[in-house]
C-alpha cells in the first residue's frame, strides 16, 4: 500500500477504535470549515465511530469505519478504546536547573506572585552542568510523552547570558525543531541598573549567538519584564535573524503583548488572562493563535483565562502546559484539558482540539495535531472509550499507548 505522497513501507491498520479524533471535520460527523472555533458551529474534531487507522512509516495514510480497513501488514487491536492526534505542547520552559518549591509554598500561603522569582531559576542553571541540564530535559520530556504530548516547543530564558541562553538552546534542539530563544524573559540581574543595555544584548551579540538553534522568538512583555517599545525591538530584530516572534502576552494585567503580537504576525500570544474587547478583535481578525496556559493561573490562584470570550469571537485557541519550576510545574496536558473544561468554559472537544489542532497551529504545522492521511502517525490511545473522559476523569492516567511517528513509544 502506498501514500498519497508516493511513501512506501510497512503498513500497520489499528482497528477496534470506540472513537477516532481526527480533527478533521470533512472525515467523521461534521462539515468541513476553518480551523478557528466558531460557537454554534458543531464539533470540530471529525469524530469516527468504530474506526480504524492505517499507519505506513511514519504518516497516516487511511481513516475510517474499522469495517473498511483495508489490507495491511501488521494489525493491532485497540479493544473499545479512544485515539486521538498526540498531543501538541506548543509553550513550555525545560531547560533549568533547581525548583522553587519554597516559593509555591509561600504563594499558597498568601504570597502575590510577580515576574521576578525567575531570578532564582537562572541562578540555579547557570549553576549547572551541560550533563545536568539535560538529564532534566529528557526527564520532563520522558515524563510529557507517557502522558500522550508528542510535539513540543521549549524555550531558553534561565541562562541570560550569551552563552548560557546559547548552551539551553542547543541541548534542546538535540530533542525538539521546536525551539525559542527567550533572552528576553526579563532584565538579567546582571544589567538590573541598565535595562537598555540588556536589551542591546538581547538583540545582538546574545541574538547572533542563539539564532543558529532556534526557529522563533519569544519575549515576556509585562510589568517587571518588558514594556511594549522593548518588545517591538526584540521582535523586530529576532525576525530580521529568520526567527518568528512568538510572545508572552497579558498575562498579569492589561497591557500592548496582544496588539503587538498580532501586528508583527506572532504565532502566538500566550498567556492572555487580561484582555480588552480590542484585544480580542485583533486576535479573532489576524492570524495569531491566543495560546492559554491553565496550569499558570492553578499554580498561582490567578484569574482564568476567558476561553469562552475568545471562542465565540472566532479566535483560534491553543491549551498548553506552560511547564516551568515557578509558575505551573506541570507536564500533563490532560491535567491542562480538564482545568480548561472545568474554569475557562471550554467545551471538551473544544479543550482537546485546542491541545492538539490548536497547538499545531500556534507552531504553524499542519502534519501534526490530526489523524488523517498525510499527518504524522502521532497518536495517544486512551483507557476510555471517549476523549470526553480527558475532563469527565480528571487526574486519572487514562493514557495508556502513545505512538510516535508510527512507533509505539509507550
Amino acid at each position: 500500500m502506498s501514500s498519497s505522497t508516493g511513501r512506501t513501507g510497512t503498513t500497520t491498520a489499528i482497528t477496534d477504535i470506540a472513537t477516532l479524533v481526527t480533527n478533521d471535520p470533512s472525515l467523521g460527523g461534521g462539515s468541513p470549515r476553518s480551523s478557528k472555533l466558531e460557537s454554534g458551529r458543531g464539533s470540530p474534531l471529525g469524530l469516527i465511530r468504530d474506526a480504524a487507522v492505517v499507519i505506513e512509516g511514519d504518516r497516516v495514510v487511511w481513516t475510517g469505519e474499522s469495517s473498511k480497513a483495508p489490507a495491511t501488514d501488521n494489525r493491532v487491536r485497540a479493544d473499545g478504546r479512544a485515539v486521538l492526534p498526540g498531543f501538541v505542547d506548543s509553550h513550555s520552559h525545560l531547560v533549568f536547573a533547581g525548583d522553587r518549591t519554597e516559593e509555591f509554598n509561600a504563594r499558597m500561603s498568601g504570597r502575590a506572585y510577580s515576574a521576578g522569582g525567575i531570578r532564582t531559576t537562572v541562578a540555579a542553571t547557570r549553576a549547572a552542568t551541560d550533563g545536568e541540564l539535560e538529564a532534566n530535559l529528557t526527564r520532563f520530556l520522558a515524563e510529557a510523552l507517557r502522558q500522550g504530548t508528542t510535539t513540543f516547543e521549549t524555550k531558553s530564558g534561565y541562562g541570560l547570558t550569551v552563552a548560557d541562553e546559547a548552551r539551553a538552546l542547543r541541548l534542546a534542539a538535540a530533542h525538539t525543531d521546536e525551539v525559542t530563544y527567550l533572552g528576553a524573559h526579563i532584565v538579567s540581574p546582571d544589567y538590573a541598573d541598565d535595562p537598555a543595555a540588556y536589551v542591546a544584548l538581547v538583540t545582538g551579540e546574545m541574538l547572533d549567538a542563539c539564532a543558529p538553534h532556534a526557529r522563533w522568538i519569544d519575549v515576556f512583555c509585562e510589568k517587571g519584564a518588558f514594556d511594549g517599545d522593548q518588545a517591538r525591538a526584540i521582535l523586530t530584530a529576532g525576525r530580521a535573524k529568520g526567527l518568528h516572534p512568538r510572545i508572552h502576552a497579558n498575562q498579569l494585567s492589561h497591557g500592548p503583548g496582544v496588539q503587538l503580537a498580532v501586528e508583527l504576525d506572532a504565532a502566538s500570544a500566550d498567556h492572555c488572562t487580561h484582555l480588552t474587547d480590542a484585544d480580542v478583535d485583533a486576535l479573532a481578525n489576524g492570524d495569531t493563535v491566543a495560546t492559554l496556559l491553565p496550569g499558570a493561573e492553578f499554580s498561582t490562584r490567578a484569574e482564568w483565562p476567558d476561553a469562552r470570550r475568545l471562542l465565540d469571537a472566532g479566535v483560534t485557541v491553543a491549551l498548553s502546559t506552560d511547564c516551568n519550576p515557578g509558575s505551573s510545574f506541570t507536564s500533563s496536558v490532560p491535567f491542562c484539558i480538564a482545568l480548561a473544561v472545568r474554569d475557562m468554559g471550554m467545551t471538551p472537544d473544544e479543550a482537546v482540539w485546542s491541545a492538539t489542532a490548536g497547538g499545531a497551529a500556534a507552531l504553524r504545522r499542519t502534519d501534526v495535531g490530526r489523524i488523517a492521511p498525510g499527518a504524522y502517525a502521532d497518536l495517544t490511545l486512551l483507557d476510555a472509550p471517549s476523549h470526553v473522559h480527558l475532563a469527565y476523569r480528571p487526574g486519572v492516567p487514562l493514557v495508556s499507548e502513545v505512538w510516535r511517528r508510527g512507533v509505539r513509544v509507550v
